[in-house]
């Protein structure tokens, strides 16, 4: 590669250009050839080199796994091809039939390690096919939407072939190569190629809605891609000076800056710039991309670097699973609405992520397939495994939220069940304790069809805490445990009508398993996702003879007083009308005022009654007061 030429790049540059066809000659018999990766793609010079292909013996095509617009993948697998070898770098299962149909080629790798391969000619390239744009007027190109391993490729390669392309973005960062560091250019104009926005999914669009609870304004975020990435862009519509810090922008990522949602403002690190190293979209994306100072483009040895990652303030990475077994394992492959999910940055990123300050790893998953099988499965077989057991945190589906980490084996086997498709969690449950990861003990009783209604939950500000009220988990048993035993003791008596110094997990079993409509539990917890403290409890159980819902509550000595009982309550009332369940109704002693008024906070007729020793209290839906 002539990198040491002291004439001026001008006149290089305009000696240096051949036509297609001259630039194909200077391939040489048994070399290793790069092609540019993704949406940058040098089509012109793709097209030819599969053209002469069989004019070549032994070529090895070195790419990330993406859309091809000339498939030598199905060239290579020709019985005849024999000239023609596709090393792929790719870190997935290879599942999928799209997939398993070439994973001979596939070279297994995170992407921030790839540019240290081609740098230190561990696996030498010695032709790089890549596109970028005309020179400016000091002779650097840009390569555009395609940066991520291309500028090592092509800074490490012993003939560089460019594509010179007037319709290519000049994209700005470190994504630029100089006239000197380029051997050939064939001028071509062609559009970029572009990749539409997805079909719409409602469990795409109910994962996006829970995963926004944990977005805080403020975040920086990276997404993988995906039609349920696609629908938790969209959720994140309303929140507040969002940085970027991701492996690609698309489309929909340049929606949120025009709303205003992204601003940059309050990374930490690089604020001010949307810091990616690649782009996948339409030609509106690119046009926007074109010389935006707010836009830096790096490669994937700093953009996927997880110790660059972790520098950013409250990083939030969010990931497309395709398989979760009931440990944590993940594997991740190109699904139906996720052209490019083969070219994966994800275990970089989740790490990078949990060493951030105030950082989050989610990962998202619908809970079946197409076909309605399962995504959430026993264990992984004959399926590589992406992301160890140890690196999954938050993971997401349409039926709920939970956070693995810390958990054990058992506690991770219940969390999954319980985020599980409803028709898929009995044999999931079975499985689990075949395969011990459940003590015989353990049920499911009404949760096993139990969906969680995500729309009850809701954050509050009780006394300068934040206090979160939702609905019960299976995951809660032993934080559940842990506020009833410490209760005041006087609050027990109220709470269990006797002294009680022990709560065995039998008795917290018509706590935990419910079906949500019959009957609800709502926690009340301060703290981490995953990790906070119970300090309030409130349920209802129907008697279905009467249509009314018996309610009970315990909170904790240092939330009594500040309105926790009434938020609970009104909870418990609003999702009982919505069950189509005609009232409320309580038993209690006659010195527990706080229960009393409880009722009365109700906008319904209170009556009142006595039972021996007792009173009890009614509300009915249909009497306003």
């Amino acid at each position: 590669m002539a990198r040491k030429s002291r004439s001026y790049w001008a006149d290089d540059y305009v000696e240096k250009q051949r036509t297609v066809a001259e630039a194909m000659k200077l391939i040489r018999p048994g070399k290793r050839i790069f092609i540019g990766s993704s949406c940058g793609e040098p089509q012109q010079l793709v097209k030819a080199l599969a053209e002469k292909s069989n004019f070549f013996t032994d070529l090895e095509v070195v790419r990330l796994l993406a859309l091809e617009s000339t498939p030598l993948t199905l060239m290579a697998g020709k019985p005849e091809a024999e000239s023609m070898n596709i090393r792929s770098f790719y870190l997935g299962s290879a599942k999928s039939r799209r997939l398993s149909a070439n994973k001979r080629y596939i070279t297994p790798i995170n992407l921030s390690a790839i540019p240290r391969l081609f740098k230190s000619r561990m696996l030498p390239i010695h032709v790089a096919l890549i596109q970028v744009t005309p020179p400016d007027d000091f002779g650097w190109m840009s390569l555009g939407v395609s940066v991520d391993i291309t500028l090592s490729a092509a800074l490490s390669a012993d003939l560089v072939i460019a594509q010179v392309n007037a319709k290519m973005p000049r994209v700005l960062g470190r994504s630029f190569i100089h006239v000197d560091d380029v051997d050939v250019f064939v001028p071509h104009d062609e559009d970029i190629i572009e990749v539409q926005s997805l079909p719409n999914s409602e469990a795409a669009n109910a994962i996006g809605r829970l995963i926004a609870r944990f977005v805080e304004d403020g975040s920086t975020i990276q997404i993988s891609l995906g039609a349920t990435s696609q629908a938790t862009l969209l959720a994140l519509s309303d929140k507040n000076d969002l940085g970027v810090h991701t492996q690609y922008i698309t489309d929909d990522i340049m929606h949120l800056v025009s709303r205003g949602v992204i601003t940059n403002r309050k990374k930490g690190f690089n604020e001010g710039k949307i810091v990616a190293s690649s782009a996948i979209g339409t030609s509106l994306l690119y046009e926007f991309l074109h010389d935006n100072p707010s836009v830096d483009f790096h490669p994937s040895d700093y953009v996927n670097d997880p110790g660059i990652i972790a520098r950013n303030s409250k990083m939030v990475t969010m990931n497309v699973a395709m398989i979760m077994d009931l440990t944590g394992q993940v594997a991740a492959d190109a699904l139906p609405h996720n052209h490019f999910s083969g070219i994966t940055g994800m275990v970089d990123f989740i790490r990078g992520a949990t060493m951030a300050p105030g950082g989050k790893s989610i990962l998202m998953l619908t809970s079946t397939n197409p076909e309605g099988q399962s995504r959430i499965v026993p264990m992984l077989d004959n399926t590589a495994v992406v992301v160890p057991r140890g690196d999954a945190h938050h993971v997401i589906t349409e039926y709920g939220a939970v956070n693995l980490f810390g958990k054990s084996l058992q506690e991770r086997a219940m969390a999954m069940i319980s985020i599980a498709h409803p028709d898929h969690r009995e044999a999931l449950f079975e499985k689990a304790r075949e395969m011990g990861f459940l003590g015989r003990e353990r049920t499911l009783k009404e949760s096993i069809h139990g969906i969680y209604p995500a729309k009850l939950e809701e954050v509050k500000d009780i006394g300068g805490q934040e206090v979160t009220i939702r609905p019960i988990k299976p995951v809660d048993e032993r934080r559940v445990q842990e506020h009833f035993y410490n209760l005041e003791k006087d609050d027990v008596v109220l709470r269990f009508f006797h002294e009680k110094t022990s709560f065995l997990r039998d008795d917290l079993e018509d706590f935990l398993h419910i079906d949500y409509v019959k009957d609800l539990t709502m926690v009340a917890l301060v703290g981490e996702f995953g990790f906070g403290k119970v300090v309030g409890v409130g349920q209802y159980l129907l008697d279905p003879a009467r249509n009314v819902a018996e309610v009970a509550f315990s909170i904790s000595k240092e939330f009594q007083g500040k309105g926790l009982g009434k938020m609970l309550m009104m909870k418990l009332a609003e999702a009982a009308r919505e069950n189509g369940i005609g009232g409320v109704m309580a038993y209690t002693s006659t010195d527990n005022m706080g229960m009393i008024r409880l009722f009365k906070t109700l906008p319904f007729k209170t009556k009142t009654a006595f039972d021996e020793d007792m009173i009890v209290l009614t509300c009915r839906f249909d009497e306003p007061k």
